[in-house]
């Protein structure tokens, strides 16, 4: 009755109705877009929501959470249980049920954890010395006759001890000789004075050995200076910091001719890992947020090169870079663009940034970023499993076994980027990966190329700790200084040698070490003549 009531109120002018239909539609239009308003600013809101909380989540694993990428959400463990019996189920009990010729299945790798007593061969190296426990002579006489018992062996037990380090004062006397018989003739007495060795510091108090000491503490230890010098005073000689700080800047200096053949040697290297993070530097009113590099050279330049610089800028790398034209393994950062193009570097991408991505916008979208770890995964697979193949070898597994899986990883990237929002979280991690693809793709095409920039990221924690117990560098030269010194301790790390005796030897000997058998004081020279350094 309603609407027979309405129509029958409609007017009879055309051009009435029109304008009644023309308002309805605005209102119709209106409504529409006041919704689709509505829509956008809860989709806005929504995606503002998950970033803030995406962000949140990644400042708490930052501070507190475990630094391994691993997915959380109760949906990975489920896929790996099902993942685990999907496999054992396929493995055959027994290996003989196996056809002719048909290798065993693969397992995953077991990490076994070692407990109790380790290295019982470092055991057996420590200096002995032996204490005797014998009786007193009156328990020596049996209780039953008072005869004196006879000895008929011995029981012995080992247990280790400390000997705190201590100091030592080391005496140079230099003998002079003088003619007699010229002195009577009152001729020049031709005096003359034996020589001492040269010194690490002239006319420094600082020993070989206590400069090695200091160095290791700082750059391998990541002791702070105030703390040494309470260790010090605790062993009877206090030692300032600002002292310390001086030698170890004496110590670069004389490290310096070393540090440059690294470097030499380095940029022959097939493929460099780099990264960098922050070093601040004291300055008027706050600390300056200066820069530590790192450059990785190959299995073929073993040394690792840290550098310091005052900014960010590509002017680092750059200057670095210079003369380098192979592969450079990075992250993402926009400063190395001009560089690889300048010089015609291949670039070379980092699988475990761009898994990164996905990690820390997990609780944005936990389905994607499930699958997408669960692929990257499986490129890992491949690598363990290339570890042992040379060079061509390897390019070949990739070739055969990887790439497959990098293509049908990229559709589901492009199928991720059409669903989900620009701004979303995901998309984030989903664009990173899209848009680094050339540069993740180059480990397929060089066998030599690693799959990910690790290496080098694991060398920056130890500018982090560092900068955490040091909190900055002075100034500029004690940046360059921190440089030296952590690569000199750092590559020594990578070839499992004992820093402290490799720097006692090393800054006894270079100062009078002609500059063409520098080369023989590199890390890896030095473990192959003396086997017995390692840690």
């Amino acid at each position: 009755m309603e609407d027979a009531s309405a129509i029958t109120s409609l007017p009879d002018d055309p051009q009435s109705l029109k304008q009644i239909i023309l308002n309805l539609s605005r209102e119709r239009d209106e409504n529409a877009r006041q919704r689709d308003e509505r829509t956008r600013e809860r989709d806005d809101w929504h995606v503002k929501f998950l970033r803030v909380e995406t962000e949140l989540l990644r400042l708490k694993k930052w501070y507190y959470g475990p630094r391994a990428d691993r997915l959380q959400t109760p949906s990975d463990v489920a896929q790996m249980l099902l993942t685990f019996a999907t496999e054992l189920e396929a493995r055959s009990v027994n290996p003989d049920d196996l056809p002719p010729g048909e290798p065993l299945p693969e397992v995953g790798a077991v990490r076994r954890v070692r407990r109790g007593r380790r290295n019982l061969a470092a055991f057996d190296q420590l200096p002995v010395t032996r204490k005797v426990h014998d009786l007193a002579e009156a328990d020596k006489r049996c209780p039953c006759c008072g005869k004196t018992r006879e000895k008929i062996g011995e029981e012995s037990s080992w247990q280790v001890e400390f000997i705190p380090g201590r100091f030592e004062r080391i005496e140079h006397m230099r003998i002079k000789y003088a003619c007699k018989h010229c002195e009577q003739n009152a001729e020049n007495p031709q005096i003359t004075l034996a020589d001492k060795a040269v010194q690490p510091i002239d006319k420094g108090m600082a020993g070989p050995g206590l400069l090695a000491y200091v160095v290791t503490s700082k750059f391998s230890d990541f002791l702070p200076l105030y703390r040494l010098q309470n260790i010090f005073a605790r062993n009877g000689f206090e030692i300032n910091r600002a002292t310390q700080s001086v030698w170890c800047g004496d110590a670069a200096d004389l490290l310096r001719s070393l540090y440059d053949l690294m470097i030499q040697r380095v940029l022959q290297s097939h493929a460099i890992g780099t990264d960098d993070t922050v070093m601040p530097m004291m300055a008027p009113e706050k600390t300056r947020q200066a820069r530590m590099w790192v450059y990785v050279g190959d299995a073929d330049n073993p040394y690792n090169i840290f550098q310091f610089t005052l900014s960010r800028s590509r002017d680092g790398p750059a200057k670095f870079l210079a003369s380098y034209g192979q592969t450079l393994l990075a992250d993402a950062y926009g400063g190395y663009d001009g560089v690889v193009v300048g010089n015609d570097i291949t670039r070379a991408g980092c699988w475990a940034h761009a898994r990164r991505k996905f990690v820390d916008a997990e609780k944005s979208h936990p389905q994607i970023a499930a699958e997408a770890v669960g692929w990257i995964k499986r490129l890992y697979a491949k690598e363990e499993r290339g570890k042992a193949l040379d060079v061509a070898a390897r390019l070949e597994l990739r070739k055969q076994e990887s790439t497959p899986i990098l293509s049908s990883l990229k559709d589901r990237l492009f199928a991720w980027r059409d669903q989900l929002l620009p701004k979303h979280p995901m998309s984030e991690a989903v664009n990173y990966a899209l848009n680094q693809w050339n540069e993740l793709n180059v480990f397929t095409s060089d066998g030599a190329v690693p799959i990910d920039n690790n290496e080098a990221e694991r060398e920056m924690k130890r500018i982090v700790l560092n900068r955490k117990n040091s909190l900055f560098v002075g100034n500029e030269r004690g940046g360059h200084t921190a440089a030296i010194l952590s690569s000199i301790t750092s590559s020594c790390r990578r070839h499992s040698i004992d820093p402290q005796r490799y720097l006692t030897q090393l800054l006894t000997n270079l100062p009078a070490a002609p500059i063409s058998q520098i080369d023989r004081w590199l890390p890896d020279d030095w473990k192959r003549q003396n086997r017995s350094s390692t840690l």
